[in-house]
């Protein structure tokens, strides 16, 4: 059996160019501007919104438990006087941050109940 005159010589190989020529700028338009993603990073994406969440929910929570305990005046002043990269330390190790059910502190709820203690409390 012989192939056409267009897919023989010269045609063949323009035919195969042409197609990973396609396939490399529809690989790069999806990828860069058509919101293609991979597996890998639409599972980061979701775990950073996740976080975010749930930092979002629980910072509030933080904030009145602080406020709440018997001794939050005192714990207001040396959180005030706490430098201020040391203060989500501050928070952690009060308690504050940890609730029911997990078995660690967020460290992302935990600072960010001392910066909103530091407008609170201002």
């Amino acid at each position: 059996m012989e192939f056409p005159e267009m897919l023989r010589g010269d045609s063949l190989t323009r035919i195969i160019q042409g197609t990973l020529f396609g396939f490399i700028l529809t690989a790069f338009i999806g990828f860069n501007y058509a919101g293609w993603t991979l597996e890998a990073t639409a599972e980061k994406v979701a775990n950073e919104r996740v976080q975010a969440a749930i930092i979002a929910a629980l910072t509030p929570i933080c904030v009145e438990k602080f406020q709440a305990a018997n001794d939050a005046k005192d714990s207001a002043a040396k959180l005030k006087a706490t430098e201020n990269w040391k203060q989500d330390k501050f928070i952690e190790q009060g308690g504050w941050a940890t609730f029911a059910g997990a078995d660690k502190v967020n460290l992302g709820v935990a600072s960010a109940c001392a910066k909103a203690l530091q407008v609170v409390n201002k």
